[in-house]
């Protein structure tokens, strides 16, 4: 009865966490529909009075990206701004031959009156962090605007942001992330499904009660002042943004979200680049709950109730673990629950936890329902993504729960990129794209044989007990059979 006590108590303590993880949802999501009725009545900056127009630096941290550097500067190059207030900075960390045909890119805007530097170094030191440090150090501008090498801000975007920095408190601007390639792909879907969930829900819901947000990479602005204050972009985290937003945040600064302005960007099409985008977000949530737990718990200056949101928004990732817990400890406690019969009030209390699965699928309909609207069409449709999406996050979860034990133990590893594609349509091929990691990772195999033992879960519902078989976990195994085995499917397919 000993190792039965095990997993029970295990199994226990993660549902408990996922509850908990549940809960904070449910008060995001609270407080992101009373965010619906406050007008936003904060200061801004008047841009027709050029006195009141800043110096912009747009940074452009960027690392071997063949299918989109012109596609980029292009981009880049029709901001409307004035441009004797305008710099562009291309931090390019390249080690193949687009350096050359960057810096010629590069050249031929600067014909054209643009102020616009090619900024190379020897070596990636810092990585990402390292790159926009560096920098720093030479950029003109008093607001730091930043963008990944697959985002595509609309030609108004710095009049729509900037105006907001007329508070001298505010560090930060953040935007919403959009997605070009939404419907490539089952792939790319769920991912966008999961993003819109953090760009609305969790960031509005935040950000609206004054909790810690953070700054996303990309499609956001910094006051050059507080990067400094808050010491500057380390590379000790691979999640280099996380870090600085929540250290700019303990030191008072203020952030400030804008769902209504929409960055375009582009989400991965091939099952690896996710996998490898997955492992960096998760490891580096985890490295940062690490760093910054203490500091968090410590801090005098903010709530009881901020600080609690802070510390589960830095365990999002952790998440995966616990989802990876309860899902392989499910089975045997299948057979526990059968075996013997005195638990079974346990049990029952234990199917309470039911309501997490509830919390999130109310949470995410109104996210869903933000974007393509309500009616009975609509939440049909939802009904099929949030299984769709729910079963494939949990194909994921060995993956993430990896990466995340990593993060938990300190164990460094290289900021690796996500490959970018440039493409939009399904029967465009991707397959050429030398960025493409060849290798198939020995976790898929583990992730074929948890197919292959969900599947087994689901046989057992038949076989349990002397009363018929048990179904009651039967969905929940349904959802990890199907979503570890697309995931491993696909992560073999997407090496043909």
């Amino acid at each position: 009865m000993i190792l039965e006590t095990a997993v029970i108590v295990i199994y226990t303590v993660s549902l408990l966490l996922i509850f908990m993880y549940a809960l904070a949802q449910l008060n995001l999501l609270f407080n992101y529909l009373s965010s619906k009725k406050a007008k936003d009545n904060c200061a801004k900056l008047d841009l027709s009075n050029p006195d009141e127009i800043p110096y912009i630096t747009i940074q452009l941290p960027v690392y071997n990206e063949m299918y989109v550097m012109e596609r980029l500067l292009d981009n880049i190059a029709e901001i409307d701004y004035p441009k004797n207030k305008l710099e562009i900075q291309v931090l390019d960390d390249s080690t193949d031959e687009t350096v050359e045909s960057t810096l010629k890119h590069i050249q031929k805007l600067q014909t054209t009156g643009l102020d616009i530097t090619h900024i190379t170094r020897t070596d990636r030191k810092g990585f990402k962090a390292g790159a926009l440090k560096e920098g720093l150090e030479t950029a003109k501008g008093e607001i730091i605007a930043i963008f990944d090498s697959d985002f595509l801000p609309q030609k108004d975007w710095l009049k729509r942001t900037v105006p907001y920095f007329k508070d001298k408190a505010v560090g930060v601007v953040q935007t919403r992330w959009g997605h070009i390639n939404r419907n490539y792909s089952i792939l790319t879907r769920i991912q966008a499904f999961a993003l819109d969930a953090h760009f609305t829900l969790e960031q509005v819901g935040r950000n609206s009660k004054g909790h810690f947000i953070n700054f996303n990479g990309t499609a956001g602005l910094w006051r050059k002042a507080c990067i400094i204050d808050a010491g500057n972009w380390e590379g000790d985290t691979l999640t280099e943004d996380l870090d600085l937003s929540y250290r700019a945040q303990l030191k008072n600064w203020k952030f400030k979200y804008l769902e209504h302005v929409e960055t375009p960007a582009e989400l991965p099409i091939v099952i690896s680049a996710a996998r490898s985008q997955q492992f960096r977000w998760n490891k580096g949530g985890a490295e940062n709950f690490r760093k910054m737990m203490g500091r968090v718990v410590k801090s005098k200056n903010i709530s009881a109730k901020t600080k609690v949101h802070g510390l589960l928004h830095l365990l999002n990732s952790t998440m995966f673990l616990n989802v990876l817990i309860v899902g392989v400890l499910s089975i045997p406690m299948l057979y526990i629950k059968n075996e013997y019969a005195h638990l079974r009030p346990y049990f029952y209390v234990m199917s309470f936890f039911v309501l997490s699965t509830i919390i999130f699928f109310i949470c995410y309909w109104f996210m869903y329902k933000n974007i393509y609207g309500s009616g009975f069409k609509n939440f049909i449709s939802y009904i099929g993504m949030f299984f769709v999406f729910f079963s494939i996050a949990m194909g994921f979860s060995l993956h993430n729960s990896i990466a995340v034990l990593e993060g938990h133990m300190g164990k460094k590893s290289e900021f690796v990129r996500t490959p970018k594609f440039n493409i939009k349509k399904y029967k465009d091929n991707w397959k050429n794209n030398k960025y493409i990691k060849k290798t198939v990772s020995v976790h898929v195999i583990f992730e074929g044989l948890l197919m292959l033992y969900f599947g087994f879960g689901m046989y057992s519902a038949f076989i349990v007990g002397n009363q018929g078989g048990d179904f009651g976990l039967f969905p929940f195994h349904l959802m990890l059979f199907v979503g570890f085995g697309y995931v491993f499917f696909k992560s073999l397919t997407s090496k043909v």
